[in-house]
Parts: C-alpha cells; sequence; structure tokens
C-alpha cells in the first residue's frame, strides 16, 4: 500500500504490516515517519534493533541468514536497513523483495532511503514493499505550500503567525524543512498570546533557506523572477558551480522548446523528469514563453557560456541572475541579456 506521511498514523493505529519502505526528499520528513513505525514496533514487542547501511560494497546476502536467525532471548526484532542511494543494484534488488514478500514472523523490515527515480519506483523490490508492506511516499513540500505547512507546525506548538510572517518564514526556510521545524520550536519558547508578526520573524528568524538547482528551474518554468533571483543568489552563496546552474537553464529552456500538449512517452528523457508537477509548469511557461522568446533565450544562455568558461569578459553570476529572471518573466530585452 502506498502511504503519504499525513495518512502513516491512521494506518499504524490500524495495523503494523511487517515490511515498510519509506522514501523521500525531505529528510525531516522521513525521519518522522521512520520515528512513528519505530514507535509502534516498540509497542508491540519489537524491542531489539539492528541497523544496516547499505552502502557500495554492502554484503546483501548476508542479509537472509540475519533475518532468519532466532534472536539469544526470542525478542521480536526491527531489522532497518538505511540505502543511501536507492539504488540497491540486482543483488539487493532479489534480497530485499525476497524479504519483504516473506518477512520472518518474529521481524519488522523497514527500509529507510531518499527520493526514488521514475524507473525505480516500479522497481520489483518497490512493487514487493508495496503489495506485502507499505510504502511511505514522503514528497517534497513544494513552495507554494510551504506557508501552510509552517502554520500546522506552529499550530502544533500552540502558535500562530500573521499571513505575511508566514510567508516571510516560509522565504527564510526554503528547501530546508529542519530549519523550518528548529525556528518553529525556537519561537515556541516564548509564550505568546498573540499571532506572530512580520516584525517579531523579522527580528527572530534568520535566514536559513537551501536551494538546489532544480528548485531554480522550478522558479523559472512557474513565472516567479523574485524567486528565481533568490535562488540564484542562494546557489552562489553557497558555492554551487556556474556551470551546473547554467546547465539547469539551458536544460529547461531546451525543454520548453520540445513542450507539446500532446506528450507521449517516446518524448524526450527531459520532458519526463519530475513527474506531473513540473509537466504542469512546462505546460504553464509554454504558454506563457513564444518559442521565438525561448529562442533567444537560449543564445542568451550560449553568450552566458562564454562568460561561465572564461572565454568571453563578465561575471558569470551576473549573468546567469539576468538569464535566469528573463526566463521567469522579467521583460529584459536581448540587449540587457
Amino acid at each position: 500500500m502506498r502511504l503519504v506521511p499525513e495518512t502513516l498514523a491512521r494506518e499504524l493505529a490500524r495495523a503494523l504490516k511487517p515490511a515498510w519502505l519509506v522514501c523521500g526528499e525531505e529528510p525531516l520528513l522521513v525521519g518522522e515517519s521512520a520515528d512513528l513505525i519505530r514507535a509502534r514496533a516498540a509497542r508491540d514487542g519489537y524491542q531489539a534493533r539492528e541497523v544496516h547501511f547499505a552502502g557500495r560494497g554492502f554484503d546483501w546476502a548476508s542479509l537472509i541468514p540475519a533475518a532468519h536467525s532466532l534472536s539469544l532471548f526470542a525478542e521480536r526484532r526491527l531489522m532497518e536497513i538505511r540505502l543511501p542511494t536507492g539504488k540497491p543494484g540486482v543483488d539487493g534488488s532479489r534480497v530485499l523483495s525476497e524479504l519483504a514478500s516473506d518477512t520472518p514472523a518474529d521481524l519488522l523490515l523497514l527500509v529507510i532511503t531518499g527520493g526514488l527515480e521514475w524507473a525505480e519506483r516500479n522497481a520489483a523490490w518497490v512493487r514487493a514493499f508495496d503489495e506485502h508492506g507499505n510504502v511511505v511516499d514522503v514528497a517534497r513540500i513544494p513552495p507554494e505550500q510551504l506557508p501552510a505547512w509552517i502554520a500546522g507546525r506552529l499550530a502544533r506548538a500552540g502558535l500562530s503567525a500573521e499571513p505575511d510572517a508566514l510567508e516571510l518564514i516560509a522565504e527564510r526556510c526554503e528547501g530546508n524543512l529542519v530549519a523550518a521545524q528548529q525556528q518553529v520550536e525556537r519561537l515556541a519558547l516564548v509564550p505568546r498570546s498573540q499571532p506572530l508578526t512580520v516584525a517579531q520573524v523579522a527580528d527572530e528568524i534568520a535566514d536559513s533557506a537551501r536551494f538546489d538547482v532544480f528548485e531554480l528551474g522550478e522558479a523559472v518554468l512557474s513565472g516567479d523572477p523574485a524567486r528565481a533571483l533568490r535562488i540564484v543568489d542562494g546557489l552562489a552563496g553557497e558555492g554551487e558551480e556556474p556551470a551546473l546552474v547554467l546547465w539547469c537553464l539551458a536544460e529547461e529552456l531546451r525543454s520548453l522548446l520540445q513542450w507539446r500538449a500532446d506528450l507521449g512517452r517516446d518524448s524526450a528523457r527531459r520532458l519526463w523528469r519530475g513527474g506531473r508537477r513540473r509537466q504542469a509548469l512546462l505546460a504553464q511557461a509554454a504558454a506563457r514563453l513564444p518559442r521565438a522568446r525561448v529562442t533567444e533565450l537560449l543564445a542568451a544562455a550560449a553568450r552566458a557560456d562564454l562568460v561561465v568558461k572564461g572565454a568571453r569578459r563578465g561575471r558569470p553570476w551576473d549573468e546567469l541572475a539576468r538569464l535566469a529572471v528573463a526566463a521567469a518573466g522579467a521583460p529584459l530585452s536581448m540587449t540587457q541579456l
């Protein structure tokens, strides 16, 4: 069965299946989901816990006898497998499929990993958890939903905030849910009878936003120049490589040239990356940007590439900032680009 964090507690109250896979791109929510499963397992008598880190060179074959070995004190056991890459390989896939399909009676299997690529979501080992246990799929929280998520966390802490204050918290913690939760806990240290204001948030919360290049692509496609510029500045401050940022921008522009409403399975792989959300953003951006404008932006990307490589005078991050905000919809002329 496929679950999301919001439905996990309800499922755990109903039944504890023997095999669990928790996967996702939000470490905070992945960790909280795993904690809920561990807590229910402890209540059901799974007192012993063994943790395996399945990194490169891991001996997958050793898990089968370990799973079937009897505990010295005949205890129920929790076998936890940390899978860093989300790709167990041929041997790992076979072992995980076997354990999920036929979990020993005294064992609870818990596999924790990051976000799974589209192809891996349909792998045999993932289907085995889906059919015989539960898959908790932790999706990334989109920027537009982050204020509501923060409002929910504040409410759990007995706090509330004005809408503009929620927006500011979200802006300062975007891409970093761990920091957002830490800020909520910090704000809860001071008793408050009134909703938090923008002035209080500005005074009490530091900027902890963290971005990656794919979030930049999302900002560009959604037509948000201010956010695109903020992400470029954030990536520059974090020491990201300008060449990688430029690749992301050019990739989204090439995707727009290839986009069409009747998207089929024979379409370029780049059009399927990111799932339905990105496809909706591509459709939105394609309706906003004429193909001629996209072609102009690709020409600007080629010039920015020369600056990034040192073959043309200029500041790489300035070039990337102009390209990003123009692709997001700012009315910059070709001379400004």
